[in-house]
């Protein structure tokens, strides 16, 4: 699952001040178009350091996009936007193969999804199989067509949003897409003196079109590379596998935290420890992103889902589990 091991033989990671400039300067871009939210600023950021997919949920309105957008923005490369609506077909996103009558050959032609940065946009308003063409694209970084496999450009950054399920027209995500995603955040609403501000900034033009990149492919690799160097001490892994474990005995859950998970929630502490300015991890860079790396990966047992109890239920069963393992000293 974790392997301490190679861990402990790789160099620790020194963040230094020009990388907390670096990451500074990029959550700045993005606040300067989400107001008041640099929590999940700072979440969006972790995952992009951690090579993971970022699942963005709540109601329509709030925000989602424009983070999305505005995160590419300050990414640079090349951006993609694909709006989810309950007719689109695998080959919509991963492309198709046509046939050059004047050459007597057949041409693959790409779809959006071959992209630095793909903005799955209401990822759960199509259907089950057309979110399943995500699939191998988040966790191999390619796609397959025509019994061909293509490589996709990195860095590859998924960034989707949903409406929650009980909004009309809506597909739940299967157990396997939502895996693949390396924390799912809510965006809420913002103060009222943010929103104030909101309106009027969008009185001119998108202000997200005034966005500068901060980092390039090179430097972006440097700063994920560094973060794989952040250290973890075994009794912090151990703190991690009990909790993990517990996900797995609780009554309240049918389904727990996957190996899968706790590799991710595991990458995710390192990302959070790097932006802090740390090499190391403490037990708060795992308690923080508890919630948002292993909520959505665990499955409430048949009783508690007929009580129409899902997303927050589910968190309170993490919450308490937390509180209820003893932190490492």
């Amino acid at each position: 699952m974790i392997q301490p091991a190679a861990k402990a033989r790789t160099p620790e990671a020194t963040p230094n001040l020009a990388v907390k400039a670096t990451i500074g300067a990029m959550e700045d871009q993005v606040g300067r178009v989400i107001r008041g939210k640099p929590g999940a600023i700072r979440m969006a950021v972790t995952t992009l350091l951690a090579r993971g997919h970022l699942l963005i949920e709540d109601v329509p309105g709030v925000g989602k996009t424009t983070l999305a957008r505005a995160l590419a923005r300050t990414l640079g490369g090349t951006f993609r936007r694909i709006q989810f609506t309950s007719d689109l077909l695998p080959s919509d996103i991963l492309g198709v193969t046509v046939f050059q009558q004047t050459e007597a050959r057949f041409e693959f032609r790409p779809g959006p999804i071959f992209a630095n940065v793909v903005l799955a946009d209401e990822i759960n308003r199509t259907t089950p199989r057309t979110q399943s063409a995500l699939l191998e694209a988040m966790s191999d970084g390619a796609v397959s067509v025509d019994d061909k496999t293509y490589t996709l450009e990195q860095p590859f950054f998924v960034i989707a949003t949903q409406n929650p399920h009980e909004h009309y027209g809506t597909y739940p995500l299967p157990e396997s897409q939502m895996d693949r995603f390396l924390l799912r955040i809510r965006m809420g609403y913002p103060a009222p003196e943010d929103e104030r501000d909101v309106l009027r900034s969008r009185l001119a033009a998108d202000p997200t079109e005034q966005l500068v990149a901060t980092v390039n492919h090179d430097q972006l690799k440097a700063l994920q590379d560094e973060v794989e160097r952040v250290r973890v001490d075994d009794a912090l892994i151990d703190y991690a596998m009990q909790i993990v474990g517990e996900t797995r005995r609780s009554p309240f859950l049918s389904v727990g935290v996957s190996s899968r998970g706790a590799l991710a929630w595991y990458r995710a502490a390192q990302a959070h420890a790097f932006i802090e300015g740390r090499g190391f991890c403490l037990p708060d860079d795992f308690k923080e992103l508890a919630v948002p790396a292993l909520a959505h990966r665990v499955v409430l047992n048949a009783h508690q889902d007929s009580l129409g109890r899902t997303r927050d239920e589910a968190e309170r069963v993490l919450v308490d589990i937390l509180g209820r393992v003893p932190v490492p000293l």
